[in-house]
């Protein structure tokens, strides 16, 4: 076993403080790209078509990328997201905080879960606050899925130009300021304000699981250069 991986995995033994941050590559091994590689209408420029301003002035065009290109209806959680959720049950891990939106840590029965960027699965009417379930929202055979009142309904995504939701960034933080070690899984640690909140770690360990480098390799205590499903295979 890879002594980096032995290393890991002794310290998930001994420690029931464990707090997980998670980014695209968790997924990829669910079949879901990284939607900044998707092909859509605009040709891997997903910030033009998903922002705030360009959803309110082409509602058409927005639903028609989003829904061929972020939603996955057959994806199904991984082994990463299997242990995460077991860990949690165990009483190891106390919280997964991710950058994801295609609630899988949830579908895999972990139930403290802060998502950064929202989550496919919630959608409200724009005009009128009524929620629709993912299934509702994909019932509405319009392009633009519009609410009983006349209002279109939007995803509970963070869209570019929008800021993240307050009270999942307190809850993030207060997380992560209080866990002993943190395992940082499928993140290129590029994207902020999501990435700059492992700045309020200050536990015993930081582990970075991810296939190339981050900025934040130097200040790591482990670093895995190996697909995270494999890797929590051999951990937990």
């Amino acid at each position: 076993m890879n002594s980096e991986i032995e290393k890991l995995k002794n310290v998930v033994n001994n420690s029931n403080n464990i707090v997980f941050f998670g980014g695209a590559g968790v997924s990829t091994e669910s079949g879901i790209p990284d939607f900044r590689s998707a092909d859509g209408l605009y040709q891997n420029n997903p910030e033009t078509i998903l922002s705030h301003s360009f959803f309110i002035e082409n509602p058409d065009i927005f639903f028609e990328f989003y829904k061929k290109n972020l939603i996955f209806t057959s994806a199904k959680p991984n082994t990463a997201h299997n242990v995460l959720a077991q860990m949690e049950k165990d009483k190891k891990l106390k919280g997964i905080i991710t950058q994801n939106i295609d609630a899988l840590h949830q579908k895999a029965g972990s139930e403290n879960v802060f998502e950064l960027h929202g989550s496919i699965a919630k959608n409200h009417c724009m005009k009128c606050g009524k929620f629709y379930s993912l299934d509702d929202f994909l019932k509405i055979e319009t392009m633009v899925p519009l609410c009983s009142c006349g209002g279109i309904i939007k995803p509970d995504v963070v869209l570019y130009e929008e800021e993240l939701d307050y009270d999942v960034i307190n809850g993030a933080v207060n997380l992560l300021k209080k866990a002993d070690v943190l395992i940082v899984g499928g993140t290129s640690l590029m994207v902020n304000p999501a990435a700059s909140l492992i700045n309020y770690f200050d536990g015993s360990y930081l582990a970075l699981i991810n296939m190339t480098p981050t900025p934040y390799d130097s200040r790591a205590d482990i670093i895995i250069r190996e697909k995270i499903g494999e890797t929590f295979s051999k951990i937990y």
